[in-house]
């Protein structure tokens, strides 16, 4: 027994310096390098090993990839050696640090879903390792003091820095908990807003990440919240989750931010699965205010009333959707309640506008324009008076067909009426202003064309709304 005893304390120890032994070579780096490049599918090693003990560290892991990982550079990386997964064929690697990562994402390559590797990484694989060395590696936990990723997309490229990153092993093989604090996103459009990464969770696993929660934060004290996955074989994502807390303000430019008050939020869900990104979501302007547009002047003017330059929105929303198309919003509403609805649907597709909308007023509203409220707007639901308005062009010159319709309209309610007065108010007009009945209904057309006219200001405005929003 004491024999055995001996022979058993001797072959631990010649097992420990052999272990030791092959950590400390050139074959264990190579090895290393093997299985980190097989784990991203890139093609990379690490510079030489400093070891002290079972501690080691390295300047740098620099790879390049024909895949979605276009690029991976590592800096100052620092890991140490255990031997408790060696009943598992496996080296241990506790407490990874890594000081910095650079990692450079193409989205735009096709993505071989077989997950193949490149055989300058298998290569080295096949070389048959001494039978009693683990052949796998197991990563306890790993900790990024600053991550920055460059993202290449069909529509552009998303970059996303200062970002720290804490891996932890979960129970299942290969499975792994996931922490991300700090750091920006700069998002591929830039109508979009740049994110202030407050704290993401999540859950990876055989090649899909999982984002349990993310609490992000834009403008000023804009709130995202969100939830999603990424595929990391397919190179497909999905996200969706919610804004608040964001001003009209800081969306629109200073001109409409002088005119559209509120808060805005939306919900949102970004996706590529079917090869090309799509966003849609449901947006909403709560305790919203419209002030000094032309065209709540104008009808102002006609009522003989301040109610319209001055507008509190009961109701203010829609439904958006976002692809390489162009942007579509449907259901669009924007009220204020017992005066005005402005109800429908639009498209703008790079420079071009096309809109169907229902304009509703409350009746007695238009009574200015003669024949507005009887030959252009009809009565409806709601109890309001409803017209029909179509805008086309582009954002640079938009058109549309209300005022043309209220113009004649003006026009053929004014020469009705001339029997129906009678002959006494239009000599008593005459009398006051020295013209004839026919100047009198000319230039009683041509002053309600001017008036009607400011209603393309809006429209012309409307350029600028899009432009704050969307950008060029």
């Amino acid at each position: 027994m004491v024999y055995l005893g001996i022979f058993i304390l001797l072959a631990l120890t010649l097992g420990f310096a052999g272990l030791r032994a092959y950590l400390h070579s050139e074959g264990f780096r190579k090895f290393l390098s093997v299985e980190v490049s097989k784990a991203a599918k890139v093609i990379g090693s690490f510079n030489s090993f400093r070891w002290d003990g079972l501690a080691v560290e390295t300047e740098k892991f620099d790879a390049t990839g024909e895949g979605m990982i276009a690029s991976l550079k590592a800096d100052q990386i620092d890991t140490d050696v255990g031997f408790g997964a060696l009943a598992e064929g496996a080296w241990e690697l506790r407490q990874t640090r890594i000081l910095r990562v650079a990692l450079g994402l193409d989205f735009t390559r096709k993505i071989d879903p077989s997950g193949t590797l490149p055989s300058e990484v298998l290569r080295p694989v096949k070389k048959k390792q001494s039978g009693w060395l683990p052949t796998e590696v197991k990563l306890d936990s790993l900790s990024i003091g600053e991550l920055s990723i460059r993202a290449k997309t069909l529509e552009g490229e998303v970059a996303a820095r200062g970002m720290k990153v804490r891996l932890d092993a979960a129970p299942a093989k290969g499975a792994y908990q996931c922490e991300i604090t700090g750091g920006t996103i700069d998002p591929v459009k830039k109508w979009l807003p740049k994110i202030r990464v407050e704290k993401v969770t999540g859950n990876y696993f055989d090649g899909n990440a999982f984002i349990t929660s993310a609490k992000l934060k834009a403008y000023s004290a804009g709130r995202v919240n969100g939830f999603g996955e990424w595929s990391t074989k397919m190179g497909t994502y999905a996200l969706e989750g919610d804004i608040d807390g964001v001003k009209c303000d800081e969306v629109l430019n200073e001109s409409w931010a002088r005119r559209l008050t509120g808060d805005v939020s939306s919900t949102y869900s970004v996706n590529n699965t079917s090869g090309k990104m799509l966003m849609n979501g449901e947006l909403e302007v709560r305790n919203g205010t419209l002030t000094a547009l032309p065209m709540l002047d104008a009808l102002a003017a006609y009522a003989d009333t301040r109610r319209f330059r001055i507008l509190p929105l009961s109701e203010s929303r829609t439904k958006w959707r976002y692809s390489e198309d162009g942007f579509f919003f449907t259901d669009f509403v924007m009220a204020s309640e017992g005066l005005v609805r402005l109800e429908g649907d639009f498209s703008i597709k790079g420079r071009a506008i096309d809109g169907r909308f229902r304009l509703g007023l409350v009746p007695g509203t238009l009574a200015g324009i003669p024949g507005a409220e009887t030959h252009v707007f009809l009565s409806g639901e709601r109890g309001l008076l409803w017209a029909p308005i179509r805008i086309t062009g582009t954002l640079d010159d938009p058109k549309e067909d209300l005022t043309d319709r209220l113009i004649t309209a003006a026009g053929i309610r004014m020469f009705e009426q001339i029997p129906e007065t009678g002959e006494k108010v239009l000599k008593f007009t005459k009398s006051v202003l020295g013209e004839s009945p026919s100047g009198l209904i000319e230039k009683g057309i041509e002053e309600g064309k001017k008036i009607i006219e400011e209603g393309d200001k809006v429209i012309e405005g409307a350029e600028d709304v899009i432009k704050g929003i969307f950008g060029n």
